[in-house]
C-alpha cells in the first residue's frame, strides 16, 4: 500500500536532476509541520508545560473588526482573516502564563504550498521586535494584560498573494515548540493598492473604491452608431470567489515565489481564463449554438461561472468577449489589483499584425467574402490592471492591456497582456507582452483592393480612420461611460499619430506601404449613408447620399450588401442585395432609400441583432470606386424590475421582473436570470412559452445580507432573442 501511495506522489511532482525540491505551484497543498522540533536527545525529565505555551490565538478577523476595516477586506464574505500586504495587522495571543520578554522567545511562522522555503518567500518566520519598517516582515507587541499579548504585524509590500498557514514557534533549551495546524488562523494576504512601496499602488481613493472595491460594473457594447451598454456583478468578495481565484493560480501552475508578481499573475490569468490549450475557465462560442451551456449573453455576472469551475474542474459553456473581460475583472478586483473593462469599437483583428485590414473586391465592387480573411469587429472588450512595469523603462506603468479571450497565441498559447497603454499610445510596441498586436486593434487601415482581368492589383480606397474610433470604460463612481480614446493614441491625423505610426513600423509592425501612383481615389464624390435607428421586429431604411463637387454630370452603379454578422465582425448571410443606377448632377446632392422588412432578416438573426451594411458605387466615366461599411445594431427590449416591500438588510422583500414580448412570434423556452450582489445570489427560471405581445411577471423572494445601494440584474435568453437586459438600483437600509 506505502509503495503504491509514494509512486503516485512522484508521478504527480516529478524529481529530475536540476531541482532540490519539487515545483511548488499548488496553493491548496500543505506540508506536515512538526509540533515538537528537537535539538537533540531529549532529557527524560524535560515537560514541555514547564514552558510558555499558547493557548489560544485571537485574529480579529470579524468584518466590523480592526483588520478587516484598515485593509479595505470587510466586504469578503469570508470567515478567514483577509489582509492587504505592506500594511500591518493586529492578533491576539493567549499563554499559559504571563509573558516575559527577558526570558521567553517566541516568533510567528507564515507558510504556503507543500514546499515551503525561507528563500522563496514561501516560509517567513516573523520576529518580535520593538519597531516595524515599513513593507517589511515584523512584529512588535502593543499590548500586554495578564497572560494575552496584542501583536501588531507587519507583512512585505512584496509578499505573496494567497492564503498562508499560521504557526506560533516558542525555543525552549531543548527544541522547538509549535502550535497545531488550526485552519481557524489561516491568513490571506492581498495586493494592496493604498500601500506606496506595493508594485500596484494607486494614489486616488475614487479610483480605488472604483477599481479595487465596486462589485458591479457596467459593460459597453451594441455598436459605434448605436452604443448599448449592461450591468455586470463582479461579485469579488462573494462566498468562496477568493478561493476559486487562488484556484486559478494553481490550475495555471504558476510558481508560489513567482504570485507577488501582478505582471507574472496578469500574464498566467489571461491564459487560464479561455480554456484553450489549457482547460481554463470559460470555452467561447462565436457561432450561435450554445447547446449542453448557457449563452453567453445569458449570464449576469462572474459568481456563477468562478464558482462552477472551482467545483468542477471543467471549462464552462459559454463566453464572448465581454464574459471573458468580466471574470478577469472578477479575478483581479478580487486579488487586490486595480482593474477596470474596456471596450474598443471597430476593433480590428488583423490576422497577419500588418496594421491594414484587408477587403477584396470583385469587378462590380461586391466584397468578395472568399479571399477577405480579416474582420472588424464591432467592438472588442479587454481588461486593463495598474501596476508599476519595472521590466520597462520609466514611464511604461500604470494602466496595462490583458485580455482572456482567445484570439492569438503568445509565446504558445492563447493570451495576450500585459502591454503597456503607454507604449501602445507612443509606438514603442517593442516592449512586452503583445503590443504590436494591441497596437493593430486600435489602428490598422482598412484597405479596399480590387483584381483587374490581367491580375493587377488595384486599390480603390483606404479608410484610416475607420478602426479603433472609440475606446471607453465606465465612469468613475457612476454608470456613465468614459472615453479613453486618447489614452490609447494621438488625435488622427496629428503629426504625433504619424510619429507613432513611425515609431511602431521602427519596432517591427509590419505596414504595407502604398504607392500614390496606384491609389488615385475619386476625390470630387463624396458618398455616404445612415441606417435609420430601428426596433427589432420593424421595417427600416438605408439612406444613401451623394455629393458631386465637379462640375461633370456623373452616373453611379450603386450596390448595397445587407449582412447578417456575428459582432466579430464575420458574415453569416447576406439577406439583402440592391442594385440601382443614380445620375449625379454637377454640384448637386441626391438621395435615395433602400427599404429593409422584417421578414427580410428576422429567420436569419443573431444573437446580437447586429448588421453589417456594405456601399459601393463605380463612377461609370472614370471607373473609380466609392466604397463604405458601417455596422448597426437593432434595438433590443428591455426588461423591467421593481420592488415590493421594505428594502431592509436581514428582512425579506420581493424582486419582481417584467418583460412584454415584442415579436409577431411565440417565444419558447425562455430562461430568465436574476441576481444582485449582497441581496441575492444567482436565480433562473425557465418559461415555456411567451405569446406574442403578452408579458411575463416573474417574483423572487430574497432577504439582503448590507445595507447600502446595491444593484438588482436580471437578463432574458431564448433562441430567437437574446441580449435582453434589466437592472435596477436598490437602496437597502440598516435593520
Amino acid at each position: 500500500m506505502s509503495e503504491t501511495t509514494s509512486t503516485k506522489k512522484d508521478k504527480k511532482h516529478p524529481l529530475n536532476g536540476r531541482r532540490a525540491l519539487p515545483s511548488n505551484n499548488s496553493n491548496a497543498e500543505e506540508n506536515e509541520v512538526l509540533e515538537m522540533e528537537a535539538f537533540g536527545l531529549t532529557p527524560r525529565g524535560f515537560n514541555p508545560k514547564d514552558y510558555l505555551q499558547v493557548v489560544d490565538i485571537y485574529m480579529f478577523k470579524e468584518p466590523h473588526e480592526i483588520n478587516k476595516q484598515q485593509h479595505h477586506t470587510d466586504k469578503y464574505y469570508s470567515p478567514k482573516l483577509v489582509v492587504r500586504r505592506g500594511q500591518p495587522f493586529q492578533i491576539q495571543i493567549d499563554f499559559n502564563r504571563p509573558y516575559k520578554p527577558g526570558t521567553d522567545k517566541f516568533w510567528l511562522e507564515y507558510l504556503i504550498g507543500r514546499y515551503p522555503q525561507q528563500n522563496k518567500g514561501t516560509y517567513i518566520p516573523v520576529l518580535v521586535g520593538d519597531e516595524l519598517k515599513p513593507g517589511e516582515w515584523g512584529a512588535k507587541v502593543t499590548h500586554k494584560e495578564n497572560n494575552s499579548i496584542r501583536l501588531s504585524i507587519m507583512s512585505s509590500a512584496t509578499c505573496i498573494a494567497g492564503k498562508f498557514r499560521l504557526y506560533v514557534a516558542v525555543w525552549t533549551p531543548f527544541g522547538i515548540l509549535r502550535t497545531q495546524r488550526n485552519s481557524e488562523t489561516d491568513t490571506y494576504i492581498l495586493f494592496n493598492p493604498w500601500c506606496q512601496q506595493d508594485s500596484v499602488f494607486l494614489d486616488d481613493e475614487k479610483e480605488r473604491e472604483e477599481f479595487v472595491l465596486n462589485d458591479v460594473g457596467v459593460i459597453f457594447h451594441g455598436d459605434i452608431n448605436d452604443i448599448k451598454l449592461r450591468s455586470w456583478s463582479y461579485g469579488q468578495f462573494e462566498e468562496n470567489v477568493l478561493d476559486a481565484c487562488l484556484f486559478l493560480m494553481d490550475k495555471a501552475e504558476l510558481e508560489l515565489s513567482g504570485r507577488g508578481n501582478p505582471i507574472k499573475i496578469c500574464r498566467v490569468a489571461s491564459a487560464v481564463i479561455n480554456s484553450r490549450d489549457d482547460s481554463g475557465v470559460i470555452a467561447g462560442s462565436w457561432d450561435n449554438t450554445y447547446t449542453y451551456g448557457v449563452a453567453p449573453s445569458a449570464w449576469t455576472g462572474s459568481v456563477d461561472i468562478l464558482l462552477e469551475y472551482y467545483s468542477s474542474k471543467q471549462p464552462v459553456r459559454y463566453g464572448q468577449c465581454w464574459v471573458f473581460a468580466g471574470v478577469f475583472n472578477t479575478f483581479l478586483r478580487c486579488l487586490g489589483i486595480p482593474a477596470r473593462v474596456v471596450t474598443n469599437y471597430s476593433s480590428a483583428h488583423d490576422n497577419n499584425a500588418n496594421l491594414q485590414l484587408d477587403f477584396f473586391l470583385d469587378e462590380e465592387g461586391k466584397v468578395d467574402t472568399k479571399t477577405t480573411k480579416d474582420s472588424v469587429w464591432n467592438y472588442h472588450c479587454w481588461n486593463e490592471a495598474w501596476m508599476s512595469r519595472p521590466d520597462l523603462p520609466v514611464g511604461f506603468g500604470g494602466w496595462q492591456v490583458v485580455d482572456g479571450t482567445p484570439q492569438e497565441t503568445s509565446d504558445g498559447m492563447y493570451r495576450c497582456g500585459p502591454a503597456s497603454v503607454q507604449a501602445i499610445k507612443h509606438g514603442h510596441v517593442c516592449f512586452q507582452f503583445d503590443a504590436p498586436f494591441v497596437f493593430a486593434e486600435v489602428n490598422s487601415d482598412i484597405v479596399y483592393s480590387r483584381r483587374e482581368k490581367n491580375g493587377a492589383q488595384m486599390i480603390e480606397k483606404i479608410d484610416m480612420t475607420h478602426v479603433g474610433k472609440l475606446i471607453v470604460t465606465k465612469e468613475i463612481g457612476g454608470d456613465g461611460m468614459m472615453d479613453i480614446t486618447e489614452e490609447y493614441k494621438f488625435q488622427e491625423g496629428s503629426d504625433e499619430e504619424r510619429l507613432a505610426l513611425e515609431t511602431a513600423v521602427m519596432y517591427g509592425v509590419k505596414k504595407q506601404i502604398t504607392q500614390d501612383t496606384v491609389y488615385q481615389p475619386q476625390t470630387d464624390v463624396d458618398m455616404d449613408f445612415q441606417v435609420q435607428k430601428a426596433i427589432l421586429g420593424s421595417d427600416f431604411k438605408v439612406i444613401i447620399t451623394f455629393k458631386n463637387k465637379s462640375q461633370n454630370r456623373y452616373s453611379a452603379a450603386t450596390y448595397l450588401s445587407g449582412n447578417i454578422v456575428f459582432y466579430t465582425g464575420v458574415v453569416k448571410s447576406e439577406f439583402k442585395k440592391h442594385s440601382v443606377s443614380v445620375t449625379l448632377e454637377p454640384s448637386s446632392s441626391s438621395t435615395f432609400d433602400v427599404v429593409i422588412k422584417s421578414s427580410e432578416y428576422l429567420s436569419e438573426l443573431l444573437d446580437q441583432a447586429s448588421f453589417h451594411f456594405f456601399v459601393t458605387a463605380r463612377i461609370n466615366e472614370t471607373g473609380k470606386i466609392l466604397a463604405l461599411q458601417k455596422a448597426t445594431v437593432l434595438e433590443i427590449p428591455t426588461l423591467h424590475i421593481k420592488t415590493r416591500g421594505e428594502a431592509v438588510a436581514g428582512r425579506e422583500m420581493s424582486v419582481i421582473v417584467e418583460f412584454t414580448n415584442p415579436l409577431k412570434q411565440t417565444l419558447e423556452n425562455v430562461t430568465l436570470h436574476l441576481e444582485g450582489p449582497s441581496v441575492l445570489r444567482t436565480v433562473k427560471k425557465v418559461f415555456r412559452q411567451i405569446p406574442a405581445n403578452s408579458t411575463l411577471t416573474w417574483e423572487v423572494k430574497c432577504t439582503p445580507k448590507r445595507p447600502g445601494l446595491r444593484k438588482l440584474i436580471a437578463s432574458l435568453n431564448c433562441d430567437a432573442l437574446r441580449h435582453v437586459y434589466g437592472e435596477l438600483n436598490v437602496q437597502i437600509q440598516k435593520l
